[in-house]
Protein backbone atom coordinates (compact mmCIF):
# COMPACT_ATOMS: atom_id res chain seq x y z
CA UNK A 1 0.00 0.00 0.00
CA UNK A 2 2.92 2.19 1.13
CA UNK A 3 5.05 1.54 -1.97
CA UNK A 4 4.89 4.41 -5.11
CA UNK A 5 3.69 2.94 -8.95
CA UNK A 6 4.46 6.35 -10.51
CA UNK A 7 8.00 5.23 -10.81
CA UNK A 8 7.14 2.72 -13.80
CA UNK A 9 5.33 5.50 -15.64
CA UNK A 10 8.34 7.07 -16.97
CA UNK A 11 10.21 4.16 -18.11
CA UNK A 12 6.95 2.98 -20.24
CA UNK A 13 6.74 6.50 -22.09
CA UNK A 14 10.77 6.43 -22.57
CA UNK A 15 10.24 3.04 -24.37
CA UNK A 16 7.18 4.62 -26.38
CA UNK A 17 9.47 7.40 -27.51
CA UNK A 18 11.89 4.82 -28.43
CA UNK A 19 9.24 3.00 -30.14
CA UNK A 20 8.07 5.93 -32.17
CA UNK A 21 11.81 7.29 -33.27
CA UNK A 22 12.91 4.11 -34.43
CA UNK A 23 10.02 3.64 -36.40
CA UNK A 24 10.61 7.03 -38.16
CA UNK A 25 14.61 6.35 -38.72
CA UNK A 26 13.61 3.47 -40.20
CA UNK A 27 11.43 5.21 -43.16
CA UNK A 28 12.88 5.64 -46.21
CA UNK A 29 13.92 9.21 -47.43
CA UNK A 30 11.72 10.35 -50.63
CA UNK A 31 13.78 10.68 -53.95
CA UNK A 32 15.13 14.00 -54.77
CA UNK A 33 15.08 13.61 -58.15
CA UNK A 34 12.65 12.93 -60.85
CA UNK A 35 12.74 9.14 -62.15
CA UNK A 36 13.19 10.65 -65.76
CA UNK A 37 16.62 12.25 -64.80
CA UNK A 38 18.10 8.98 -63.85
CA UNK A 39 21.45 8.00 -65.79
CA UNK A 40 21.03 5.04 -68.14
CA UNK A 41 24.22 4.63 -69.84
CA UNK A 42 27.22 7.12 -71.10
CA UNK A 43 29.19 6.83 -74.17
CA UNK A 44 32.27 8.65 -74.78
CA UNK A 45 34.76 8.41 -77.31
CA UNK A 46 38.30 8.05 -76.95
CA UNK A 47 39.24 10.58 -78.81
CA UNK A 48 39.82 13.93 -76.65
CA UNK A 49 39.94 17.53 -77.91
CA UNK A 50 42.86 19.86 -77.74
CA UNK A 51 41.39 23.17 -77.29
CA UNK A 52 44.33 26.03 -75.76
CA UNK A 53 42.16 28.57 -77.09
CA UNK A 54 38.59 27.96 -76.07
CA UNK A 55 37.40 27.73 -79.71
CA UNK A 56 36.00 23.84 -79.65
CA UNK A 57 34.01 24.62 -76.34
CA UNK A 58 32.38 27.77 -77.31
CA UNK A 59 31.09 25.57 -80.31
CA UNK A 60 30.12 23.13 -78.08
CA UNK A 61 28.48 25.50 -75.49
CA UNK A 62 26.76 27.39 -78.25
CA UNK A 63 25.81 23.45 -79.76
CA UNK A 64 24.27 22.70 -76.36
CA UNK A 65 22.45 26.18 -75.41
CA UNK A 66 20.54 25.62 -78.54
CA UNK A 67 19.43 21.95 -77.78
CA UNK A 68 18.32 23.01 -74.10
CA UNK A 69 16.79 25.86 -75.30
CA UNK A 70 14.52 24.00 -78.15
CA UNK A 71 13.66 21.73 -75.65
CA UNK A 72 10.73 23.52 -73.71
CA UNK A 73 9.30 23.57 -77.77
CA UNK A 74 10.18 20.02 -78.56
CA UNK A 75 10.70 16.91 -78.08
CA UNK A 76 13.51 16.34 -80.74
CA UNK A 77 15.79 18.54 -82.03
CA UNK A 78 18.61 18.63 -84.25
CA UNK A 79 21.52 21.33 -85.24
CA UNK A 80 25.51 22.21 -85.07
CA UNK A 81 27.36 25.13 -84.04
CA UNK A 82 30.66 26.29 -85.19
CA UNK A 83 32.51 26.12 -88.21
CA UNK A 84 34.64 24.28 -90.42
CA UNK A 85 36.82 21.79 -88.42
CA UNK A 86 35.66 23.16 -85.00
CA UNK A 87 32.08 22.69 -85.76
CA UNK A 88 29.75 20.13 -83.83
CA UNK A 89 26.49 18.40 -84.76
CA UNK A 90 24.34 17.09 -81.99
CA UNK A 91 21.04 16.66 -81.01
CA UNK A 92 18.45 16.16 -77.65
CA UNK A 93 15.33 13.43 -77.82
CA UNK A 94 12.89 12.90 -75.45
CA UNK A 95 11.04 9.81 -74.33
CA UNK A 96 7.32 10.13 -75.78
CA UNK A 97 5.36 10.08 -73.06
CA UNK A 98 7.06 12.95 -71.38
CA UNK A 99 5.38 16.48 -70.98
CA UNK A 100 7.08 19.35 -72.19
CA UNK A 101 8.07 20.79 -69.27
CA UNK A 102 9.39 17.11 -67.69
CA UNK A 103 11.46 16.90 -71.31
CA UNK A 104 12.73 20.44 -70.73
CA UNK A 105 13.81 19.52 -66.91
CA UNK A 106 15.51 16.25 -68.38
CA UNK A 107 18.12 17.97 -71.31
CA UNK A 108 18.91 20.51 -68.72
CA UNK A 109 20.51 18.52 -67.06
CA UNK A 110 22.64 16.72 -69.50
CA UNK A 111 25.41 19.21 -70.43
CA UNK A 112 26.52 19.73 -67.15
CA UNK A 113 26.46 15.53 -66.79
CA UNK A 114 27.74 15.05 -70.10
CA UNK A 115 31.23 17.69 -69.47
CA UNK A 116 31.55 15.36 -65.93
CA UNK A 117 31.16 11.78 -66.99
CA UNK A 118 32.87 12.43 -71.04
CA UNK A 119 35.09 16.00 -70.29
CA UNK A 120 35.87 17.50 -73.60
CA UNK A 121 36.15 14.69 -76.52
CA UNK A 122 35.00 14.72 -80.22
CA UNK A 123 31.64 13.06 -79.31
CA UNK A 124 29.56 11.88 -76.72
CA UNK A 125 26.33 10.20 -75.99
CA UNK A 126 24.95 10.39 -72.26
CA UNK A 127 21.24 8.51 -72.29
CA UNK A 128 19.12 9.34 -69.21
CA UNK A 129 15.60 7.37 -68.48
CA UNK A 130 13.61 10.46 -70.19
CA UNK A 131 16.21 11.54 -72.45
CA UNK A 132 19.32 11.95 -74.17
CA UNK A 133 21.79 14.07 -76.03
CA UNK A 134 24.35 13.22 -78.72
CA UNK A 135 27.26 15.16 -79.97
CA UNK A 136 29.60 14.81 -82.33
CA UNK A 137 32.62 16.98 -84.02
CA UNK A 138 32.53 17.51 -87.92
CA UNK A 139 34.34 14.75 -89.73
CA UNK A 140 33.66 11.82 -86.73
CA UNK A 141 33.14 8.37 -88.28
CA UNK A 142 29.82 6.89 -88.43
CA UNK A 143 28.54 4.21 -87.20
CA UNK A 144 25.42 2.12 -88.45
CA UNK A 145 22.01 3.01 -86.92
CA UNK A 146 21.31 -0.52 -85.75
CA UNK A 147 24.73 -1.07 -83.74
CA UNK A 148 23.76 -1.61 -80.34
CA UNK A 149 25.18 0.83 -77.59
CA UNK A 150 23.55 -0.57 -74.72
CA UNK A 151 21.75 -3.52 -72.92
CA UNK A 152 20.47 -4.10 -69.41
CA UNK A 153 18.60 -7.03 -68.92
CA UNK A 154 17.15 -8.52 -65.27
CA UNK A 155 18.87 -10.74 -62.82
CA UNK A 156 15.23 -11.95 -62.54
CA UNK A 157 14.24 -14.93 -64.87
CA UNK A 158 10.60 -15.99 -65.47
CA UNK A 159 9.84 -19.64 -65.17
CA UNK A 160 7.95 -21.83 -67.91
CA UNK A 161 7.56 -20.48 -71.67
CA UNK A 162 4.32 -19.01 -71.07
CA UNK A 163 6.22 -15.58 -70.57
CA UNK A 164 8.39 -15.51 -73.39
CA UNK A 165 4.97 -15.91 -75.78
CA UNK A 166 3.28 -13.19 -74.02
CA UNK A 167 6.41 -10.76 -74.21
CA UNK A 168 6.84 -11.71 -78.21
CA UNK A 169 3.47 -11.00 -78.69
CA UNK A 170 3.91 -7.50 -76.74
CA UNK A 171 6.80 -6.99 -78.84
CA UNK A 172 4.35 -7.42 -82.05
CA UNK A 173 2.05 -5.04 -81.13
CA UNK A 174 4.46 -2.35 -79.96
CA UNK A 175 6.18 -3.25 -83.59
CA UNK A 176 3.11 -2.96 -85.35
CA UNK A 177 2.44 0.74 -83.79
CA UNK A 178 5.69 2.73 -84.06
CA UNK A 179 4.90 2.79 -87.59
CA UNK A 180 1.52 4.73 -87.27
CA UNK A 181 2.87 6.44 -83.51
CA UNK A 182 5.11 8.89 -85.12
CA UNK A 183 8.56 6.43 -84.26
CA UNK A 184 7.31 5.92 -80.68
CA UNK A 185 4.66 3.32 -79.30
CA UNK A 186 3.79 2.15 -75.89
CA UNK A 187 1.78 -0.63 -74.48
CA UNK A 188 0.19 -3.78 -72.36
CA UNK A 189 -0.39 -6.94 -73.22
CA UNK A 190 -1.22 -9.31 -71.18
CA UNK A 191 1.13 -8.51 -67.62
CA UNK A 192 3.81 -6.91 -70.03
CA UNK A 193 4.33 -3.25 -70.43
CA UNK A 194 6.64 -2.56 -73.52
CA UNK A 195 8.18 0.62 -75.00
CA UNK A 196 9.43 1.52 -78.13
CA UNK A 197 11.05 4.96 -79.60
CA UNK A 198 13.03 5.52 -82.60
CA UNK A 199 15.11 8.79 -83.50
CA UNK A 200 12.33 11.30 -84.76
CA UNK A 201 13.91 11.74 -88.10
CA UNK A 202 13.91 8.46 -88.91
CA UNK A 203 11.32 7.20 -91.47
CA UNK A 204 8.83 4.62 -91.22
CA UNK A 205 9.95 2.11 -92.81
CA UNK A 206 13.55 2.85 -91.15
CA UNK A 207 11.98 2.83 -87.59
CA UNK A 208 10.13 -0.23 -88.02
CA UNK A 209 13.44 -2.39 -89.23
CA UNK A 210 15.16 -0.39 -86.18
CA UNK A 211 12.67 -1.79 -83.53
CA UNK A 212 12.79 -5.09 -85.12
CA UNK A 213 16.18 -5.59 -85.07
CA UNK A 214 16.27 -3.91 -81.30
CA UNK A 215 13.67 -6.57 -80.33
CA UNK A 216 15.82 -9.69 -81.52
CA UNK A 217 18.49 -8.57 -79.60
CA UNK A 218 16.09 -8.65 -76.32
CA UNK A 219 15.18 -12.23 -77.59
CA UNK A 220 18.47 -13.05 -77.13
CA UNK A 221 20.48 -10.98 -75.01
CA UNK A 222 17.42 -11.44 -72.13
CA UNK A 223 15.72 -14.27 -72.90
CA UNK A 224 13.47 -15.66 -69.61
CA UNK A 225 14.62 -12.25 -67.65
CA UNK A 226 11.58 -10.49 -66.52
CA UNK A 227 12.54 -6.81 -68.00
CA UNK A 228 15.21 -5.56 -70.36
CA UNK A 229 16.56 -2.74 -72.43
CA UNK A 230 18.20 -2.66 -75.55
CA UNK A 231 19.14 0.42 -76.81
CA UNK A 232 20.66 0.90 -80.50
CA UNK A 233 22.33 4.16 -82.02
CA UNK A 234 18.54 4.82 -83.67
CA UNK A 235 16.39 3.06 -81.50
CA UNK A 236 15.61 1.52 -78.05
CA UNK A 237 12.79 -0.98 -76.29
CA UNK A 238 12.47 -2.34 -73.20
CA UNK A 239 9.75 -4.70 -71.82
CA UNK A 240 8.50 -5.45 -68.36
CA UNK A 241 6.39 -8.21 -66.99
CA UNK A 242 4.23 -7.52 -64.13
CA UNK A 243 2.92 -10.95 -62.74
CA UNK A 244 0.19 -8.98 -60.83
CA UNK A 245 -1.18 -7.11 -63.72
CA UNK A 246 0.68 -3.56 -65.12
CA UNK A 247 0.66 -0.85 -62.90
CA UNK A 248 -0.76 2.49 -63.55
CA UNK A 249 1.94 5.02 -64.65
CA UNK A 250 4.52 1.80 -64.98
CA UNK A 251 5.91 4.18 -67.90
CA UNK A 252 6.66 7.14 -65.49
CA UNK A 253 8.69 4.99 -62.70
CA UNK A 254 12.69 3.31 -63.46
CA UNK A 255 10.52 -0.20 -62.57
CA UNK A 256 9.07 0.94 -66.62
CA UNK A 257 11.97 -1.09 -68.06
CA UNK A 258 13.82 -2.77 -65.57
CA UNK A 259 11.82 -3.86 -62.41
CA UNK A 260 15.05 -5.78 -61.47
CA UNK A 261 16.47 -7.48 -58.11
CA UNK A 262 17.20 -4.66 -56.70
CA UNK A 263 14.00 -3.16 -56.85
CA UNK A 264 12.59 -6.56 -55.03
CA UNK A 265 15.18 -5.47 -52.51
CA UNK A 266 13.74 -2.27 -52.09
CA UNK A 267 10.42 -3.96 -51.80
CA UNK A 268 11.43 -5.91 -49.04
CA UNK A 269 12.97 -3.22 -46.99
CA UNK A 270 9.51 -1.41 -47.49
CA UNK A 271 7.28 -4.74 -46.22
CA UNK A 272 10.23 -4.82 -42.69
CA UNK A 273 9.35 -0.84 -42.55
CA UNK A 274 5.84 -1.74 -42.62
CA UNK A 275 6.02 -4.63 -40.22
CA UNK A 276 8.59 -2.55 -37.53
CA UNK A 277 5.99 -0.09 -37.68
CA UNK A 278 3.03 -1.98 -37.03
CA UNK A 279 4.76 -4.07 -34.34
CA UNK A 280 5.76 -0.42 -32.60
CA UNK A 281 2.33 0.50 -32.39
CA UNK A 282 1.28 -2.58 -31.00
CA UNK A 283 4.09 -2.00 -28.69
CA UNK A 284 2.88 1.10 -27.96
CA UNK A 285 -1.18 0.04 -27.32
CA UNK A 286 0.11 -2.37 -24.97
CA UNK A 287 2.60 0.53 -23.23
CA UNK A 288 -1.23 2.65 -22.71
CA UNK A 289 -2.43 -0.07 -21.32
CA UNK A 290 -0.54 -1.39 -18.79
CA UNK A 291 0.26 2.45 -18.08
CA UNK A 292 -3.99 2.73 -17.72
CA UNK A 293 -3.92 -0.39 -15.40
CA UNK A 294 -1.32 0.95 -13.32
CA UNK A 295 -3.47 4.59 -12.77
CA UNK A 296 -6.11 2.36 -12.08
CA UNK A 297 -4.94 0.39 -9.26
CA UNK A 298 -3.38 3.75 -7.78
CA UNK A 299 -6.72 5.22 -7.81
CA UNK A 300 -8.03 1.88 -6.42
CA UNK A 301 -5.42 2.45 -3.60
Amino acid sequence: MGISIFPKKPFCLLLISLAFLSHFEQTPVAKSAADYATLVFKGCAKQSISDPNGVYSQALSALFSSLVSQSSKSKFYKTSSGGGQTSFSGLFQCRGDLSTNDCYNCVSKLPQMTDQLCGKTEAARVQLLGCYISYEINGFAQVSGLEMLYKICSATNVAGTGFELRRDSAFQVMENGVSSGNGFYTTSYQSVYVLGQCESDLGSSDCVSCVQSAVQRAQVECGSSISGQVYLQKCFVSYSYYPNGVPRGASHSPSYSSPSSGSEQNTGKTVAIILGGAAGVGFVVICLLFTRGLLKKHDEY
